[in-house]
């Protein structure tokens, strides 16, 4: 059980960034904490450390075009909080993204139900400044597709 229980609430609020824990790192660099249950780890107040040691490493951080939003209804915070996370992280792995950040944290009512809304933002981790984000295909594993 988490000792602070609005822990998930301090690591999501706008600016906050979550890396996927499996990504790959530049081998001078580690992920800044553990990952969570959901396998995503949270880039808590290091954001400007973080990306200078990136880009002194050759490595880009690209920040994706288009906000993502998740609204989720429910009367407890943390549940729909959770659940927004989790489907804006399933969006971003869509976009063959490895990293998220959020732009957004509002939480309201309609009708007396309550609901949070959470906008973000696809980011991607890799090396070099080309964006290869390519989903794995059958095509791709064959390697059918190579010269």
């Amino acid at each position: 059980m988490n000792a602070r229980p609005n822990a998930m609430m301090d690591d999501i609020a706008a600016g906050s960034i979550r890396i996927e824990g499996r990504t790959h790192l530049p081998n001078s660099m580690r992920l800044p904490s553990p990952p969570d249950s959901s396998g995503w780890a949270a880039l808590n107040g290091a954001r400007s450390e973080f990306e200078k040691e990136v880009r002194e490493a050759g490595w880009t951080f690209f920040f994706m075009a288009g906000e993502m939003h998740a609204t989720v209804f429910g009367f407890d915070r943390q549940k729909t909080l959770r659940a927004a996370l989790q489907r804006l992280r399933a969006d971003v792995q869509s976009h063959n993204c490895n990293a998220i950040e959020i732009m957004h944290v509002a939480v309201k009512s309609f009708l007396k139900v309550p609901y949070v809304s959470v906008s973000a933002h696809a980011r991607h981790l890799q090396e070099g400044l080309i964006f290869s984000g390519q989903p794995l295909t059958d095509f791709n594993l064959t390697g059918a597709n190579k010269l």
